[in-house]
C-alpha cells in the first residue's frame, strides 16, 4: 500500500487493470478522417492489418472491420457490456433482431447472459468532416446464479443520464455523471434487471468525472468493503490523500475513509468503478466468461450449435443508413428514437 487510502497505482493502457467485479475496460480513442459512402473513412488503408488493425502508432484502427471500423458480429455469454461513449458513434445489431445507433453521452447496457451474438460498428457519420471518436467499454461479471439469465440491452440516453454539478469552498467546478450507482441523493438511471448493479448492496458505481484545476472534492464512503479503482485518464497531476499522481494511472482506494482528491493544473477526467466482489471462479475464454473450464467448453459448444440464435442481418458488419440518427429498436417491438 501507497499510505492508508491507497491500495496500489498501475498505469493505464488501451486495455485498463480490472478488480471484481468488473473484468475488462477498454478506451477507445481515435481520431476517424470523413467517412466514405460505405462508412468507413475516406482515406487509404494501405499497409494496416486488416481484419486485426489495434496499433497505438496510429492516430485511428479499423479493429475488426475491413470496410467500417468496429468489431462485426461476435459471440458474448456470462457477464455484460456496459459501453459509454463519449464522442462519436456506435451502430448495434444483434441475433435477436434488436439494432440501434448511440454516441456522444449515450450509454449502451447490454446483458449477454445465457448467449447473444451482437456487432459494434463505428459509423463515419460525417462525410465533409472528422469523425473523432471516444469510448469505453466496461464488461461487468455475472453472479453464477445470474450467467444464464435471458440476453437483454437498454439504452441510457444522454439526456437520462444525471450531470451532478458541485463546486468547492472556492468555486472550483466538479461535475460527476452518474451512469450507475449514486452520488449524494442523485441516482442513475436503473441498469439492466438481472445485472449485479441491479441491487443496490452490491454499491455498483460507474461515475465520469470532470474537475477544474484547483478542484477538491471528497470521494463519498461506502458502506459496505468494496473494490473501488479511480483511472485518471486526461489531465495533468491529481493530488489524492496526499499523493500526487500523474495522470494515465488507475489508483486502487479504500473506500471506508473519506478520500480527498485536490486537481493539479489543467482540467482533469476520471472514471471511477466500484463495487461489492462476487467473489467466485473467473474462466474466460475470449468472449465467454463462465466459473469453470466445463462451462466455457459447453459455450464453445453451444455457440457452434446454436449461433446463439443465428444472425439476421445481411452483412456480419451491419450499420444503418447514415440519416437515420440516434435510435433503438429492442427484440420484443419496441422502439425509441431521439
Amino acid at each position: 500500500m501507497y499510505n492508508r487510502y491507497i491500495i496500489d497505482i498501475k498505469p493505464l493502457g488501451f486495455m485498463w487493470p480490472m478488480r471484481d467485479p468488473f473484468l475488462f475496460c477498454a478506451h477507445h480513442k481515435d481520431f476517424y478522417p470523413a467517412g466514405n459512402d460505405q462508412l468507413g473513412p475516406a482515406a487509404s488503408l494501405s499497409g494496416r492489418n486488416i481484419g486485426q488493425d489495434f496499433s497505438q502508432e496510429n492516430p485511428w484502427r479499423m479493429y475488426h472491420g475491413d470496410v467500417v471500423p468496429g468489431f462485426p458480429a461476435h459471440p458474448h455469454r456470462g457477464f455484460e457490456t456496459i459501453t459509454i461513449v463519449l464522442t462519436g458513434f456506435v451502430d448495434h445489431s444483434d441475433s435477436h433482431g434488436a439494432a440501434g445507433r448511440y454516441g456522444n453521452g449515450d450509454v449502451q447496457w447490454m446483458t449477454a447472459g445465457s448467449g447473444l451474438q451482437h456487432a459494434e460498428m463505428f459509423p463515419l457519420i460525417h462525410q465533409d468532416t472528422p469523425n473523432p471518436l471516444e469510448l469505453f467499454q466496461v464488461w461487468l461479471n455475472l453472479p453464477k446464479k445470474d450467467k444464464f439469465s435471458p440476453p437483454f440491452y437498454k439504452m441510457l440516453w444522454a439526456e437520462d443520464i444525471p450531470n451532478l454539478l458541485l463546486s468547492d469552498d472556492n468555486n472550483h467546478k466538479i461535475e460527476i455523471r452518474i451512469i450507475a450507482g449514486q452520488v449524494e441523493s442523485t441516482k442513475a438511471p436503473k441498469p439492466a434487471p438481472n445485472s449485479w448493479a441491479a441491487d443496490p448492496i452490491n454499491e455498483v458505481a460507474i461515475w465520469h468525472l470532470k474537475m477544474d484545476p484547483g478542484a477538491n472534492w471528497e470521494l463519498p464512503l461506502a458502506n459496505q468493503p468494496v473494490n473501488r479503482t479511480l483511472y485518471f485518464f486526461k489531465g495533468d497531476t491529481i493530488n489524492i490523500a496526499g499523493l500526487t499522481v500523474p495522470a494515465g494511472q488507475a489508483i486502487e482506494l479504500l473506500a471506508d475513509e473519506p478520500v480527498a482528491l485536490i486537481n493539479g493544473n489543467q482540467k482533469s477526467e476520471m472514471v471511477l468503478l466500484q463495487g461489492v466482489p462476487i467473489g467466485e471462479p473467473v474462466m474466460q475464454h475470449g468472449p465467454f466468461v463462465m466459473n469453470t473450464r466445463e462451462e466455457i467448453r459447453q459455450a464453445i459448444y453451444d455457440f457452434h450449435q446454436t449461433q446463439f440464435g443465428g444472425w439476421p442481418w445481411s452483412r456480419h458488419d451491419n450499420v444503418h443508413q447514415r440519416e437515420m440518427g440516434r435510435f433503438a429498436y429492442y427484440a420484443d417491438s419496441t422502439k425509441e428514437v431521439r
